[in-house]
């Protein structure tokens, strides 16, 4: 039985928003659409959201699941079989970055001894899990510039720019519980646009579509609740808000 993309979102747990993106990129395209324009979703699309959301979970970006699963020598049931393999190897690193941080805590008690390698046993992070998504929101150029532009700093630049961050973090975090379009709050945004297009080169929509995946992404909010609870929201509202006044 078809199902409403309300329904489909509550079941693998996703925005409808999201649902809608994929059907405007052409990644997941609703087989059916009612005379009011109600997307309606066949077992078929059921079957093609799955194997996106395992993608995703690994970490592929979009242009990359939509290029491997409308290539005509697609095969499902192999692409689970890769699913599993994969995911098992990840659970493999996970268990392993697990008994590294047991072992450290031992090893601050003063119970055991770790050499330097030791403790660093399970950490790879040689690939940025942003970076493709990045690209494939804003085009290669933005991001090229910025990953130059960085390159180039010597390890002192890069921690002033790293500080620096945090510090834009920590005063936004300070203004999360006021109205994103108040003064205050558009002053304090500004700087975290000028600080990103020091960098790169942002449009304001550019910027508008960063602050909605600060809350769509949960790795970005996350990491940006770190500095209070609720930061993402408010910077996802406020650099809305930044865009519309600076367009």
């Amino acid at each position: 039985m078809a199902m409403k993309v309300k329904e489909v979102a509550e079941l693998a747990s996703i925005s409808v928003r999201t649902l809608h993106h994929y059907d405007e990129i052409g990644l997941l395209t609703p087989d059916e659409v009612t005379s009011a324009g109600y997307r309606l979703y066949s077992d078929a699309n059921l079957e093609t959201l799955q194997q996106i959301l395992f993608f995703r979970e690994l970490d592929f970006s979009l242009k990359e699941i939509k290029s491997i699963i409308t290539n005509p020598s697609f095969d499902r049931e192999e692409a689970l079989q890769m699913h599993r393999r994969i995911l098992l190897e990840k659970r493999q690193r996970l268990d392993q970055m697990i008994a590294t941080i047991d072992r450290s805590v031992l090893h601050m008690r003063g119970e055991i001894h770790m050499t330097t390698k030791e403790q660093f046993e399970g950490f790879d992070f040689s690939n940025n899990p942003y970076e493709q998504e990045a690209r494939e929101r804003w085009g290669d150029e933005a991001v090229e510039k910025a990953n130059q532009k960085i390159k180039g700093n010597s390890a002192q630049e890069q921690k002033a720019l790293s500080d620096e961050m945090n510090e834009i973090y920590r005063r936004l975090a300070a203004l999360r519980h006021t109205d994103p379009a108040s003064n205050e709050a558009q002053a304090g945004i500004a700087e975290w646009y000028a600080y990103l297009n020091n960098m790169g080169n942002y449009s304001p929509e550019a910027f508008r579509g960063l602050g909605q995946m600060y809350v769509d992404d949960e790795r970005f909010t996350r990491n940006i609740d770190q500095f209070g609870e609720g930061l993402a929201m408010f910077m996802r509202d406020a650099m809305a808000v930044f865009a519309d006044r600076k367009s």
